[in-house]
């Protein structure tokens, strides 16, 4: 396809492209004029403009293979425009034919792969090796990974570590993403995945912070270890974290007496330790640097909200849930488990939660509150209009199967132990089904339903698309969870 790239009849170059498999040829003519007349192709020097004229064809004929190559196209001509000037990129994309293979395969499938590539280029390096690209690794090997790369930065050079952290993250969900739409990996894991990566994160950003403060004040008194917990809500704690999700977070440290104080020469109270150890964490999770930001984080789910302490005492934290929580608050712990922090602390914090979730509960009174909450939430969230449907907030959706498991586990925790074993909802339903609950039949199509919505919104975020489908779409399903609604919340079944 060199002709159609460098040839200047449009009509003769729209017909060469169509020849090789472009439907909408005089579409893709139009992309690549754009991109000939973009400021980062007309200040090209001579050597890349050479190198993008050897490589322009190879890139076509690939693209040119693929279901949408209108829409591939223009995808990737976005990643060229942001590496053209960088002549290295594209003697890696010359010399490494895999490498552009498996760009345009990526590319064809995903928006989200090449948004990822255009902000940090750096990760073309992933697409060398295949067998790398597709088998992403698991918590012991992210571990050791982020190890090495930590290993080689100054420990006060904070810039390049929260660099090398954006780096490891990104790589690393990109290798899920590759696995994710190459069929490698099933659905129920890519979460796991994606869990996992964020896990190794907070894991060594709550190191870094750690250090930073020990060197300057010294331990905190009273307290074994690190006496820190970090607490994951949400879709961290259930273990369904997706692309595009944000971290709900909460801070716990273990109880001592008020005196207590660090024990280096700079002593601070221990509260004014932890309260710091806290803000350094959030600034190294959120704040925005060349290569963006590592995970978005949500701290609105501690005791009191955002008027709350940062960082709360466990006693502190079971005293507010077992007296002064709101409902919503206690369907929020259903799904919190402790991600990160010091293991001597693992058990008190898992009896906590478990103490809280199994409290006498009138079932009426819950029921009224949970669909009410529903109702207001539903209210300023469900995005559903005549035409879409929300995959997550409308009626018969994502977060109506989450409420049902979540008043489930509340109104029977006392009843059966083993509802506080599991943060997640597939094997809370299934809990919920072998303990008698509810149907086997009604158990399953619950399962099932859950894990095709999900499946379907990790794919709509892997193409930037907002979590939304056609009205026609998955009426059965929806109708059945509307219907399960009605017989769990309404009934009283």
């Amino acid at each position: 396809l060199e002709k159609a790239w460098l040839i200047p009849d449009e009509q003769l170059a729209a017909n060469l492209l169509a020849e090789a498999g472009f439907g909408r040829a005089e579409e893709a003519i139009e992309q690549l004029q754009a991109f000939w007349q973009s400021a980062a192709s007309r200040t090209l020097s001579e050597t890349a403009r050479q190198k993008l004229n050897r490589l322009m064809p190879r890139l076509l004929e690939d693209v040119a293979r693929v279901e949408a190559p209108e829409l591939t196209l223009e995808r990737l001509l976005d990643l060229l425009q942001s590496i053209v000037r960088r002549t290295a990129y594209l003697d890696l994309l010359l010399e490494n034919p895999q490498v552009l293979e498996q760009l345009v395969r990526l590319g064809s499938e995903s928006r989200w792969v090449i948004s990822r590539l255009v902000r940090y280029p750096v990760l073309l390096d992933e697409l060398l090796d295949p067998r790398r690209l597709y088998a992403p690794l698991r918590r012991e090997e992210l571990d050791e990974e982020l190890d090495a790369m930590l290993a080689r930065i100054d420990p006060h050079d904070l810039e390049q570590q929260m660099e090398r952290l954006r780096q490891f993250a990104a790589g690393n969900r990109l290798r899920t993403a590759a696995a994710d739409i190459t069929g490698a990996i099933p659905l129920m894991v890519v979460s796991d995945y994606l869990t996992e990566i964020a896990e190794s994160v907070l894991a060594h950003v709550l190191r870094l912070a750690w250090d930073y403060l020990v060197e300057r004040h010294g331990c905190p008194g009273e307290v074994q270890g690190t006496g820190f917990a970090v607490l994951g809500y949400g879709k961290l704690g259930g273990l369904e974290l997706g692309y595009g999700s944000d971290l709900d977070l909460v801070f716990l440290h273990a109880d001592y007496s008020q005196s207590a104080v660090t024990g280096g020469p700079r002593s601070v109270a221990n509260d004014v330790f932890y309260a710091r150890l806290g803000q350094r964490m959030v600034h190294l999770l959120n704040t925005r640097t060349p290569s963006g930001i590592l995970y978005e984080v949500d701290m609105r789910l501690r005791p009191n909200g955002e008027s709350g302490l940062l960082v709360t005492s466990l006693k502190g934290f079971e005293t507010y849930q077992l007296n002064s929580a709101w409902t919503w608050e206690h369907q929020a712990l259903v799904r919190a488990r402790m991600v990160a922090g010091d293991e001597t602390l693992a058990g008190r914090v898992v009896q906590v939660r478990t103490d809280v979730l199994r409290q006498d509960r009138k079932a009426e009174k819950l029921r009224e509150e949970v669909c009410q909450m529903r109702e207001k939430m539903r209210a300023s969230l469900d995005k559903s209009d005549a035409e879409n449907f929300d995959l997550k907030q409308g009626k018969g959706g994502i977060t109506d199967i989450e409420f049902m498991v979540q008043y489930a586990v509340l109104r029977w925790a006392r009843e059966v132990p083993a509802l506080t074993a599991w943060t997640d909802n597939i094997r809370l339903l299934e809990t919920l089904v072998e303990a008698g609950l509810i149907p086997a039949t009604l158990g399953e199509s619950l399962v099932l339903t859950y894990q095709r919505f999900r499946d379907i919104y990790h794919h709509l975020t892997l193409q930037e698309q907002a979590g939304m489908i056609g009205r026609e779409k998955l009426q059965e399903e929806r109708q059945m969870v509307q219907e399960a609604w009605q017989q769990i919340m309404m009934n009283g079944d």
